[in-house]
């Protein structure tokens, strides 16, 4: 049996995956996620999905989706023995020191940093609205709007930290089109093979069978490669 743990990204709780752990699960999976709400930056982020791999109990398909894509590679570089594979979702990604300030346009963190000058202390990150992330369906919108929370700003500030083991591990990125930042190319300087999916970039909630779908095959294409 498949274990995938799923990480979600900024401003967004477990509950992003509400949709896609069932269909998961129909599938023969095994799926667990992790909760990096709170007060955290993101070396403690990826020392909390470190913690996650431990108890674990065997190798696993490591997803993040956007933010978490840092989180997910630098947990995976602290427990390389831990993952068989990487998924980024929609995920930033970047080498040795990278920041999502530091791989972000100038204008994204323009927008971040005036909605976090916005809070009462300027160490907090005001939830964009649903539609932000693509998510349009009134019904869908108003679900996702009551469970989004605000982002810690040393998320998007702190470098990432990486010895190089992460390096070894396979990966698949999966990119929402038309694309909203150069996921792409974040996914292919990883050296992960790179697929496309139209789709927001909140697919999770918008597409869960497209996107559960693709987690599965990410794991069959591994699987067939293994045995070339």
């Amino acid at each position: 049996m498949t274990t995938f743990m799923l990480v979600h990204g900024a401003w967004h709780g477990p509950s992003a995956w509400d949709r896609v752990v069932p269909l998961l699960e129909a599938a023969g999976a095994r799926a667990v996620t992790v909760d990096l709400t709170g007060d955290h930056g993101l070396h403690e982020h990826a020392a909390l999905v470190a913690a996650a791999l431990d108890g674990a109990g065997e190798r696993v398909v490591l997803v993040g989706h956007s933010y978490a894509g840092l989180v997910v590679r630098e947990a995976a570089d602290m427990r390389p023995g831990s993952v068989r594979h990487i998924v980024l979702v929609d995920g930033w990604a970047g080498p040795d020191g990278a920041s999502l300030f530091g791989l972000a346009p100038a204008a994204f963190v323009e927008v971040v940093q005036a909605l976090a000058d916005t809070s009462e202390d300027g160490r907090w990150i005001p939830a964009p609205p649903p539609a932000a992330y693509g998510v349009t369906d009134p019904g869908d919108a108003e679900w996702l709007a009551a469970r989004l929370v605000p982002q810690p700003l040393r998320t998007f500030t702190e470098p990432t930290l990486l010895a190089g083991a992460v390096n070894l591990i396979p990966g698949t990125a999966i990119c929402c089109t038309p694309l909203t930042y150069p996921f792409d190319r974040f996914g292919e300087s990883a050296g992960y093979r790179t697929l496309t999916l139209d789709a927001p970039h909140d697919v999770m909630l918008t597409h869960p069978e497209a996107l559960t779908g693709m987690l599965l095959d990410a794991v069959q294409e591994q699987e067939a490669r293994s045995l070339q």
